[in-house]
Formats: C-alpha cells, structure tokens, sequence
C-alpha cells in the first residue's frame, strides 16, 4: 500500500508515526505549504517524493491512497480531487466546515466507490473502544456524557505551539469529535442547542462554546469547548453509565474512582492514530467500509450544520 501525506504539520507527524508500524505500507509522497520545512520532515521519515503541489502528487502512479491532514478548510475540495484522481482517501478531522461540503464529498465517494474515512480518532483510542466493546455486549448504557474540550489558544498555533496558516474552529473541528463520538456510543442525535461567548477581535471565532445534546435512546451530553483554558490541555471524557462510570483521556481509561482500567489489550496498538490508520489500510485491502467511513459519520455534519445555524 503506496500512501502519500499531504499536511507535515504537528498532526501529520502523527501519522508518519502510526504508519511506520504497519506492515506493507509505504510513503510515497508527501506535500506540505512550504517546501523546506517539508523536506525536513521527509528526510526525518525517509519520503523520497516532496512536493507543494497535491496535484502533482495525485497524478504519480506510485500513489494509491492520500491522507489529509491539510487546514480544515481544504479537507472537502481535496478529498474530492483525490477522489477524482483514482485515490482512496482518507481526512482527517472535521471532512469539512460546512453541510453542503459534507454532502458533496459523500456524492462523490458514492458515485467513485473509493474508500473515503474520515478522522473521527475517539473510534479507535482504546479508551472509547473499551466502552463501546461493553455497550455492544449489553452490559454497559450512556445515561450521561459530560465532555470538556479545552486549550490555550489565543494566537493561532497548533499542537507543537508553532504558528499555524489557519484558523481552528472549536465547533466544526472540536465539537466534532464529541458530537460523533456519542451518537457512537449512545444513538443518533435528536436533539441539539449550542450557545457561545464573545467573538475573538483578531481570530474571529468564538473562544468558548457550550453544547447541549440529546440521542435516541434518551441520553444526554453536556459539551463545554474553551480556546482560553490555561491549564490541562485536551479533551477529558466522563461516561455516566448504568452499570458504571468511566473516564477517558485519549488512549487511556480510569473508573469514577480514577482508578486505571488495563486496556493494552482491545486492539493490537495503544495509539489511537496508528490504529485508525490501520483500519484504513484494512478497508481498502478488505473492499470493505472502514469504522468511520464518510458514511458512517455523515450525521455528525447534520448536526454540526445544525448547531451553526443556531449560533449565526
């Protein structure tokens, strides 16, 4: 499996990581904003192929998949020139900014018949798939989620502190994280309120969000989002079960009394990217739909889409 990365940021590198540690793949090609900073990146991982052009990469035939970890803005319009060019393709998180894009990029993985997953992580950490393994087996039910998503992030930077070429958002990237992630776990969501604080004079997005969710089975989720925390960065799960209360923090996993519950065995990884990844190498080896397929989590962008027609 011949795959390129375009996106050597902070989360790339994440990636470049996870791949490394599965068998039968190989990087190919990689593109990035500016070349230098790229080519470092590709010597680090040993990438022959280094461009700032995506089409020049989408054109190789030594490609057979793409992995997005592009600005946010470009995730819908590049998964769609992938798709366009004969590759599979996988997004990271969020697939787009907007529902119509959302929809656009399901037409087109519809009509090509590609595999296009998108990087909804919280379905592979084997936190969450600790809890899902339960819920599949009927002995554990989301009654509550009571979810915090915070960072420090009053200039634009990403996740090494470095500047960053693009604005984060804390609803159509953070937010989908969680929205996805308790439909997953609890149902498909019915019901939805949103509100946030002021807009940031130079970044211009609200620095602090607060979102209410309800699912079919009569669940709930309490979502407070926040660029201004000066403290523990990351999002921090808390399941409020029938049968028990679990808190996750990525990859690991502790009770309501913090004490740790052993998950090194749910999946052949402890790391969440490496194992998405996985699953997306598997599927297209398997011609199968892979665990969050844009299908899959396509509703996640009915409600995000939703949510911002409450906030505007």
């Amino acid at each position: 499996m011949r795959i390129a990365l375009a996106g050597a940021g902070a989360f790339g590198e994440k990636h470049l990581d996870g791949l490394k540690n599965i068998d039968g793949v190989t990087v190919t090609s990689i593109i990035g904003r500016e070349l230098a900073p790229t080519k470092t990146v590709a010597e680090k991982y040993g990438i022959g192929h280094v461009t700032t052009d995506l089409a020049e990469t989408l054109s190789r035939d030594d490609v057979d998949a793409v992995i997005l970890c592009t600005p946010t803005q470009m995730h819908a319009e590049q998964a769609i020139a992938c798709m366009d060019a004969g590759k599979h393709v996988e997004v990271e998180i969020p697939l787009a900014d907007s529902w119509a894009d959302a929809q656009a990029v399901l037409a087109k993985q519809k009509e090509t018949g590609l595999t296009c997953m998108v990087g909804h992580t919280r379905r592979f950490n084997p936190s969450h798939q600790f809890v899902h393994n339960r819920i599949k087996a009927g002995e554990f039910n989301v009654q509550q989620m009571d979810v915090q998503t915070y960072f420090f992030r009053r200039k634009n930077i990403n996740a090494k502190g470095e500047p960053r070429s693009w604005t984060d958002h804390l609803l159509w990237h953070h937010a989908a994280h969680t929205i996805d992630l308790f439909a997953y776990q609890a149902g498909r969501i019915v019901d939805a309120h949103a509100m946030q604080g002021p807009i940031h004079p130079e970044l211009g997005i609200a620095m602090d969000m607060s979102i209410q969710l309800k699912s079919e089975t009569g669940a709930i989720c309490t979502l407070s989002l926040s660029f201004n925390n000066d403290g523990p960065l990351g999002t921090f799960f808390r399941y409020i079960g029938d049968s028990a209360t679990y808190i996750a923090r990525y990859d690991d996993l502790v009770n309501g009394k913090e004490e740790p519950i052993d998950v090194s065995q749910v999946a052949v990884s402890m790391n969440g990217i490496e194992l998405q990844d996985r699953e997306f190498i598997s599927a297209i080896r398997e011609g199968r739909d892979p665990n969050s397929s844009v299908a899959k989590v396509f509703d996640c962008y009915r409600v995000l889409g939703e949510l911002e027609t409450q906030l505007s």
